[in-house]
């Protein structure tokens, strides 16, 4: 049996870049042609693209995981990756992509909307790439960047141009099923709809959708009943529709009180709706139906309070879904208010591609002192956090290489003014290592052999590490002979 899904979390991961090759051309009487390191292949991007067969979010509650193809490694013959293939997610329209905290990041609506859900990774220069006078033969690459991972949240809002709102059993899916060629489950009993069912209405010129949402009761709006899960399919509607039941027999309720009861639950539904453009639910115009008047009772309750409710100033309506009483006078009613509504819309916006714009750091990095050591500091900033992603540590000439952007962007002189010394403990990104002041950019023409820096190896200073282990066992010393001096 197929199930409507409109609210799942997903994890999306991006493509992970190529790494760049390292290779020295070679070939007759040219053992040494000067390096020909390809280039690695940019990862994937996970793409979210409004898609008109796509009704429903099932298909992401069974497989809430979605990542896209990496970058392949750069190859020798100046030969670069292949590029990674995005993965596109079809979604339903109106489809809002938020974050787990709430945050709201693309409002998907209108067939071909797409949003970039994650950016792949960079691919990794190659040797050729890096070549300059300093380094003739580079004997290092650098490495692919990893993709973007999030977890997203995706919430489907039905887009319909008129919501019919109820009690339970009001009658809504028998009048979607007379209106429309939709086809919903009736019975006689409360909370039949489970799900909300649209219909495609045709009066006269006008065509429209109809959404019928599952019953709401009092206290919907605080999680009581299925309210809360589905209030958010009529956020887009252009007119709500008050479906009230005049045959029921149950004690304490009727037409008005009906009325009034909905009309409170969508007071205090109050989601942000401004950045969707739709303004408030109280704006929208509403059309009143009587259900049922083929039964004798339900006729006189109908009669007696229609002109309470005109009095309201809004268009009420005696149907019957069961001889097709007043079906057409309602249709073109909803057809009207559709068209007003659509009328003082502004122009809809073609389909257009949406990306999460990057915060711009004009400074560049940052440094701060590390509070979880002493003569610690961690360094933040997009560029060096991606140059230490981008570095084999296993490969000397490339810690020298990013030894010398480092210093060439200002990191080293800045590490110097918030009073790092030599062999403080400086974290970048997930790598932590001792600062060495003797690697500047000013020496980066040392020359030394394919894949070794000289200046990573003439330091005998002792490191932090090492000096924090010195203190230690001074510590267990001290405590072993007694105490501190003075305790």
């Amino acid at each position: 049996m197929s199930r409507f899904v409109d609210r799942v979390t997903i994890h999306v991961a991006a493509g992970d870049g190529g790494n760049g090759c390292a290779s020295v051309h070679r070939e007759k009487f040219k053992p040494l042609g000067g390096p020909d390191g390809g280039n690695g292949g940019r990862g994937g991007d996970v793409r979210l693209v409004v898609d008109r067969g796509v009704h429903t979010l099932l298909d992401f509650h069974h497989r809430p995981h979605a990542r896209a193809s990496n970058g392949k490694q750069g190859r020798g013959s100046m030969r670069n990756g292949a590029i990674g293939e995005d993965l596109v997610l079809p979604v339903p329209d109106g489809t809002v992509v938020l974050t787990p905290d709430g945050e709201v990041l693309a409002d998907l609506v209108g067939i071909g909307t797409t949003f970039v859900a994650a950016e792949g990774g960079r691919g990794g220069l190659g040797n050729a790439a890096l070549a300059s006078k300093a380094r003739k033969a580079p004997g290092f690459a650098l490495l692919g960047e990893p993709g973007e991972e999030f977890e997203l949240v995706l919430e489907l809002k039905s887009v319909a141009d008129a919501g019919l709102l109820g009690f339970p059993s009001a009658g809504k899916s028998s009048l979607i099923s007379v209106l429309s060629a939709a086809k919903p489950k009736i019975a006689d009993y409360p909370f039949t709809t489970l799900v909300p069912n649209l219909g495609v209405v045709t009066a006269g010129e006008t065509v429209f959708t109809v959404a019928d949402v599952p019953g709401l009761i009092p206290g919907a709006s605080q999680g009581k009943g299925l309210g809360l899960d589905f209030l958010r399919h009529i956020e887009r509607c252009a007119v709500l529709v008050h479906v009230v039941d005049c045959a029921t027999h149950e004690p304490g309720r009727d037409p008005l009180s009906d009325v009034d009861a909905l009309e409170t639950e969508l007071a205090e539904y109050t989601p942000a709706l401004a950045e969707h453009g739709a303004g408030d639910l109280a704006s929208r115009p509403r059309l009143v139906v009587l259900n049922k008047v083929d039964v004798p009772e339900a006729r006189e309750l109908a009669e007696m309070v229609r002109p309470d409710l005109e009095a309201r100033g809004w268009p009420v309506f005696e149907v019957s879904t069961a001889s097709h009483e007043g079906l057409r006078e309602l249709s073109f009613a909803m057809a009207e208010a559709v068209r007003e509504y659509r009328a003082e819309q502004p122009e809809p916006e073609p389909a257009r591609v949406v990306v999460r714009p990057a915060g711009v750091d004009d400074s560049g990095f940052t440094v701060e002192a590390d509070p979880e050591f002493d003569d610690a500091f961690v360094v933040r900033g997009e560029k060096p956090e991606r140059w230490v992603r981008q570095t084999n540590f296993d490969n000397d000439e490339a810690v020298g290489f990013l030894a010398d952007r480092l210093a060439k962007l200002g990191v080293e002189e800045a590490l110097a003014k918030n009073g790092a010394q030599p062999g403080s403990q400086v974290t970048i990104g997930q790598m932590t290592f001792d600062w060495e002041p003797s690697t500047p950019a000013g020496v980066a023409g040392v020359l030394s052999g394919r894949g070794t820096d000289l200046r990573l190896e003439q330091t005998d200073r002792v490191s932090a590490a090492d000096r924090k282990a010195a203190k230690k066992a001074r510590r267990t010393s001290l405590d072993e002979e007694g105490g501190y001096a003075g305790e």
